[in-house]
C-alpha cells in the first residue's frame, strides 16, 4: 500500500530543478493586473519591459519582402550569413569590436543566448556573480542549469554599480562567469568607459572569470553618456567575454524574438550545440527583419530615446515629490528603480501595515490600480520598478494615483 503522501503513479511530479522554481514575478504582477482590466478595473500596468512604440515600417516590409521571395524555410543553425555579417558590422560601428562569423551567434531572443551560453558551460556548482538588483532571469536559468548565483549588492549610494571590493569578495576559485547588464534593467544605472575601469582592473587578476556583457539596452542612454561596453573598454578580456544584444529594445521588436551575441569561436560552437537540440535555427522572417534593423536607417534610435527621456525627467520628477518616495535619476533604459523606505511600516487606510516592497506594491494595485514591481524581485529591497515606455498622459495619472495612496497612509 502506498504511503499516504506519496504521489499516485499517475500524478503530476516536476523535476528537482523546476520545482523550486515560478513564473517571473513580474509576469504574475501583469497577469493579475490584466485579469483586473478585462473585469472592468481602471488599471495602468507599469510592469512590463516593452517598447510602446511599434517596429519601424522598413522593417515590417523586409520580413514581407522575405515571405513573398519564400524565405520560409530552416536557415543556418545560429544566423543566416546575411544577418551574422550585418552584427559583424553592428559591432565594428557601434562599439569598436572585431568578430568575425564564426564568433557570432543569432537565437530566438537575448534570453536564449544567455541560456544557451550558461548551458554550455556550467557544471553543478560552478558559480556565477549576479550584481544586484538583476534581470529576473538571470538568477533563474543559473539555478536551473545546476550552477550558484552569488548576489553582490549594487547600493544606492553607488549609483547601483558595482563596487570592484564587493566584486573581488566575490570571486572564488568556483568562478564562472560574471553578468554585467548597462544599462541596466531594472536601475537604469549605466557604466561609462571610467566607470567600468576598476571593476575590470579586479577581473583581470582572475583569469577564470568569463564576462557576459549584457548590452541589450545599449541605444537607450541618456544626457549625452557614451555607451560603453566591457570587451571595447578592456581588450584584453575579449578572449573571455560574450558581448550580448538584440533588437527587442531598441528597434521595439520584442515579439520578433532575436538575440545575438559574439563571443570567443569556441563558446558559440558550444552554444551552437545546445541550439541545435531545442529550437535549431531562429524565423528566417525574424532574421530578415533584424537584418533591416541593423543595416537600415538608425535615426529612429536617437528620436525614441529622446522621447524615453521626456519621460524618464517627469516620471523622476514626479516620484520625488511624493513624501516616503525617493528616486535617483536611470542613465539609461526606460525603468525608474525608487527607494520606498519611507513608506515601510505605515498603515494603509484598511489597517494593514506596509511591512516591505512587496506590500506597498500589492497596495499601490489593490487601491489606486497601478502595477509596478518590487524590488525584491531583482534581489534589492526596499524599492519598486516603473516602466516608463508608456503614454505620456498614463504616466502622469500613474503619479497622481500613487500620490494619492502614499498621502492615504498614516
Amino acid at each position: 500500500m502506498a504511503h499516504p503522501t506519496s504521489p499516485s503513479p499517475s500524478e503530476f511530479r516536476p523535476s528537482v530543478r523546476v520545482g523550486a522554481l515560478g513564473v517571473s514575478e513580474i509576469l504574475q504582477i501583469g497577469a493579475r493586473a490584466a485579469e483586473m482590466k478585462r473585469q472592468g478595473g481602471n488599471i495602468i500596468i507599469l510592469g512590463a519591459g516593452e517598447p510602446d512604440f511599434d517596429t519601424p515600417e522598413p522593417i515590417k516590409a523586409a520580413a514581407a519582402q522575405a515571405m513573398r521571395r519564400g524565405d520560409t524555410k530552416y536557415t543556418a543553425l545560429d544566423g543566416t550569413p546575411a544577418l551574422k555579417a550585418a552584427i559583424a558590422a553592428k559591432f565594428q560601428r557601434d562599439n569598436g569590436l572585431t568578430y568575425e562569423t564564426n564568433e557570432i551567434t543569432v537565437s530566438t531572443g537575448a534570453k536564449q543566448v544567455l541560456f544557451n551560453a550558461l548551458m554550455a558551460t556550467l557544471d553543478p556548482g560552478d558559480e556565477v556573480i549576479i550584481p544586484t538588483p538583476y534581470w529576473v532571469s538571470y538568477l533563474d536559468i543559473v539555478q536551473i542549469l545546476g550552477g550558484v548565483p552569488v548576489l553582490v549588492p549594487c547600493r544606492e549610494e553607488n549609483g547601483f554599480r558595482l563596487d570592484p571590493q564587493d566584486l573581488e569578495k566575490a570571486i572564488t576559485a568556483k568562478t564562472r562567469w560574471i553578468i554585467l547588464n548597462s544599462p541596466s534593467n531594472p536601475s537604469g544605472a549605466a557604466y561609462s568607459a571610467e566607470q567600468y575601469r576598476p571593476v575590470l582592473d579586479v577581473l583581470l587578476r582572475h583569469p577564470q572569470v568569463w564576462i557576459m556583457a549584457d548590452d541589450m539596452y545599449e541605444h537607450i542612454l541618456y544626457d549625452g553618456m557614451t555607451f560603453a561596453s566591457p570587451a571595447q573598454v578592456e581588450p584584453a578580456l575579449k578572449s573571455r567575454t560574450l558581448t550580448v544584444n538584440g533588437v527587442s529594445k531598441a528597434y521595439a521588436m520584442t515579439g520578433w524574438r532575436i538575440g545575438y551575441a559574439g563571443g570567443p569561436a569556441a563558446l558559440i560552437k558550444a552554444m551552437a550545440v545546445v541550439q541545435s537540440q531545442t529550437t535549431s535555427c531562429p524565423s528566417s522572417i525574424s532574421q530578415a527583419a533584424a537584418l533591416e534593423a541593423l543595416t537600415g536607417d538608425q535615426s529612429v534610435l536617437a528620436e525614441r530615446c529622446r522621447s524615453f527621456q521626456e519621460r524618464r525627467d517627469m516620471v523622476v520628477s514626479g516620484l520625488n515629490a511624493i513624501p516616503g518616495l525617493t528616486c535617483q535619476t536611470p542613465e539609461g533604459a526606460f525603468y525608474t528603480f525608487a527607494n520606498c523606505a519611507g513608506v515601510i511600516g505605515k498603515t494603509t487606510p484598511d489597517g494593514a501595515v506596509i511591512t516591505d516592497d512587496r506590500e506597498f506594491c500589492n497596495y499601490l494595485l489593490a487601491a489606486v490600480g497601478v502595477a509596478v514591481v518590487p524590488g525584491s524581485a531583482f534581489g534589492l529591497a526596499p524599492y519598486f520598478r516603473i516602466s516608463y515606455a508608456t503614454s505620456m498622459a498614463e504616466l502622469r495619472d500613474a503619479l497622481a494615483r500613487i500620490s494619492r495612496a502614499v498621502a492615504a497612509l498614516s
